[in-house]
């Protein structure tokens, strides 16, 4: 997937700046090169302009640091201009293997942490630049994005606080629930489905798949994944099941009810590939109980499919499900923090979005309409042409 280049005919009125946070150093780096080669081979006869000054660098990350006081108080510091600079800052809050000292102890720095230095990059930023988009492909809070009692709406007051603070737009990943958007209706969000890059990965990482209604299904492993579900299995032309969550409602174990047995609703998977989809894969033990219960149903293959893998318990309960046949593959994306022990299992596949990423924040400097991005139909239904003739897709030219 490359440029449009029809699309980019225009000079941006502000000129690309992105901040990446320590937390995403790694796949901002990615993005800075995908942009820097495409602007490089973007043909243009007005490359003398001035009004072109600033288009082609090296590199478009402006340097930042964000600092930490001995008492654990902290600064971000910009260096360099950012007057009139269509800003991106780039963060995960979710990566927790940065590391900081308060009085002589180390403290792995939360989600809270990461976020109130986003708060602190654009307070550095001083109202100077031209607009403000922040890029979190885990949208911070975004768990607690609904009340239930007397609880707080975390996510939607974070929305608002980005909003006041002069955030023009807000890009995230598959949102826990995008309703929350509802928080600020008069700001820019845009809530991003990886589908098409979870359709790469899983041909890649497969050479004998079967796509069709007799050899693969898609299960949700829950109610509220069925619209992810619903959308993937229409353009593999396949059909969907569904689990649901029989709960003991009596009964609150860290924060939430738990989970008496999980019920089916589909057709027979006995000899088929299943692929389960859903936003995230915490501690997993969610999704491996739905792929026990599918292999007892008599599937053939579990591909688990998540945008999140944050194996909060760690990685041992997947090692036992892939030792024991339970799942098959494991793909989840490179927008939060992966570790070099999780890259390494057989099991794992990477799905890299930096890309994706970089071709949106191209787009949007240039005020080009993201909408055939967006939606991946079409661009899907060749690979899925591709993969039929070759049993593999080759890498984007």
């Amino acid at each position: 997937m490359k440029p449009d280049d029809s699309k980019f005919l225009t000079v941006p009125v502000g000129r690309l700046g992105i901040i990446v946070h320590p937390s995403c150093a790694e796949l901002g780096k990615k993005i800075d090169q995908y942009i820097v080669n495409w602007r490089k081979e973007r043909d243009s006869s007005h490359r003398s302009n001035v009004v072109f000054h600033g288009y082609e660098k090296d590199t478009y990350i402006i340097p930042s640091t964000c600092s930490r006081f001995g008492t654990g108080e902290a600064k971000a510091l910009i260096s360099d201009s950012v007057r009139g600079v269509d800003m991106y800052i780039l963060a995960d809050v979710l990566n927790y293997s940065l590391e900081y000292t308060v009085c002589g102890h180390k403290n792995h720095m939360s989600p809270d942490d990461i976020y109130g230095d986003i708060k602190r990059l654009i307070g550095a930023a001083s109202g100077k630049p031209k607009s403000i988009t922040v890029i979190m492909p885990f949208l911070y809070e975004s768990r607690q994005h609904k009340r239930n009692s007397r609880e707080s709406l975390d996510c939607a007051f974070a929305l608002q606080e980005l909003s006041n603070m002069g955030v023009d737009n807000v890009l995230t990943f598959d949102a826990h629930d995008p309703r929350v958007q509802n928080a600020i209706p008069l700001k820019g969000f845009d809530n991003i489905m990886p589908t098409y890059q979870f359709v790469k990965a899983l041909l890649r990482s497969t050479d004998d798949l079967q796509i069709d209604r007799e050899h693969m299904m898609v299960i949700s492993p829950d109610e509220g994944a069925m619209q992810r579900a619903i959308y993937f299995a229409n353009v593999l032309e396949v059909d969907i099941g569904m689990f649901y969550k029989r709960r003991d409602y009596s009964v609150i174990v860290d924060g939430r009810n738990p989970i008496v047995a999980h019920e089916f609703l589909g057709d027979s998977v006995v000899d088929k590939d299943v692929l389960i989809i859903d936003d995230m894969i915490s501690s997993g033990e969610s999704m491996l109980d739905v792929a026990r219960e599918l292999k007892r149903r008599g599937a053939k293959r579990v591909f688990c499919i998540s945008t999140f893998g944050m194996f909060t318990n760690g990685l041992d309960s997947f090692d036992k499900a892939h030792e024991e046949g339970l799942i098959y593959k494991v793909i989840t994306t490179n927008s939060t923090y992966q570790t070099p022990e999780l890259l390494s299992r057989p099991w794992y596949v990477n799905c890299d979005i930096s890309k994706y990423i970089a071709l949106l924040i191209d787009s949007m400097n240039h005020e080009a309409s993201i909408s055939s991005i967006l939606d991946p139909h079409d661009r899907i239904k060749k690979r899925l042409a591709e993969y039929e003739q070759y049993h593999t897709i080759k890498e984007d030219l």
